[in-house]
């Protein structure tokens, strides 16, 4: 079974990410969820760029590398939204990363990048943070990298936080299952 480190969203850490926790954790993986915020979180995403740019890029640097310095150099790395944007600050030095799993964005690609790396993504479509160039963009970026894309159409950003006017409970258990898959084929 693997060892999940699971980044939080641009909201903080939320019922949300234990759910996705829980889930990953029936399967026998252990999920470490990094507090990036310092137990501070928020409703909307407004106020999430806010709490970030508080928090400040720094501490929180700090926070996901001492979570992904405590990890297995086999761990895999996960995030959802903001969490999958700081995947790409430590892929590239993780050489026995045997995965990545993306919810709600996307990672900027390691250099050099690592052939058949297998990357499980999910993202709704469309995605009001960015469109559909960046993602196209971005796929053709993936190089040899075994890419293995999901969209959900018409659902909202973060449509698997049951919270936010985002949540598709339809989209939201596919995704999960979709990566519960992904999972147990490492």
């Amino acid at each position: 079974m693997a060892h999940i480190v699971l980044f939080h969203s641009i909201l903080g850490l939320r019922p949300a990410e234990r759910e996705i926790a829980a889930v990953l954790e029936q399967d026998g993986h252990r999920v470490v969820l990094p507090d990036l915020y310092d137990g501070q979180a928020v409703d909307d995403y407004d106020a999430g760029f806010r709490l970030k740019d508080a928090v400040g890029d720094a501490a929180i640097a700090a926070r996901a590398r001492a979570a992904v310095d405590a990890a297995p150099e086999d761990a895999v790395l996960s995030g959802v939204s903001y969490g999958a944007f700081l995947v790409g600050s430590f892929w590239g030095s993780r050489p026995r990363m045997p995965a990545a799993l993306l919810f709600a964005g996307v990672a900027p690609w390691m250099t050099p990048q690592r052939p058949g790396l297998p990357v499980a993504v999910h993202i709704a479509r469309p995605d009001p943070f960015d469109d559909e160039d960046f993602f196209e963009d971005w796929q053709d970026g993936a190089g040899a990298v075994q890419l293995e894309v999901h969209r959900y159409d018409g659902v909202g950003h973060y449509f698997l936080d049951r919270s936010l006017p985002d949540y598709d409970a339809e989209a939201a258990a596919l995704c999960l299952e979709r990566s519960r898959a992904f999972l147990g084929g490492l």
